[in-house]
């Protein structure tokens, strides 16, 4: 039977001629996967049931930290969304299992609160596959 993980040791790293640089300050993300859902279904349907087929499948990372002045992850996400030009990415767990692909720039958000830290939000859009590896494969 596998073990739990932490999610405090998994880490979202951008990449930059092939070099991963985690972006600093992360406090959350989200890996989120979906598909369309083809519905398949006749009359002759078993029970009355619908029926679905997996139609065409996309995923998407949303994350959130704060902001760290100097960090080169946090510079090529602002330098890539002002020039329209899309990011890899890499999702690395804690047991060393990674998901990767490229990635448009959704939302790229900075909260400046008077009273706060300034923290920032982003969205990659995957654009084509996520791939699933491991820390040997990268």
């Amino acid at each position: 039977m596998g073990n739990k993980i932490s999610g405090m040791k998994c880490r979202l790293y951008i990449v930059d001629a092939s070099i991963e640089k985690v972006l600093a300050g992360q406090r959350g993300a989200t890996l989120s996967r979906t598909a369309d859902t083809i519905d398949v279904t006749s009359k002759d349907s078993p029970g009355l049931w619908r029926e679905n087929l997996q139609g065409f499948k996309e995923w998407s990372v949303s994350g959130d930290g704060v902001y760290v002045t100097d960090d080169e992850a946090y510079a090529i996400l602002r330098d890539r969304f002002l020039e329209s030009q899309n990011v890899d990415v890499i999702v690395i767990y804690e047991d060393g299992n990674t998901e990767s692909g490229n990635a448009t720039i959704s939302d790229f958000s900075t909260e400046l609160p008077y009273d706060d830290a300034v923290t920032y939000s982003i969205t990659l859009a995957g654009s084509g596959p996520l791939e699933a590896g491991s820390v040997m494969d990268v």
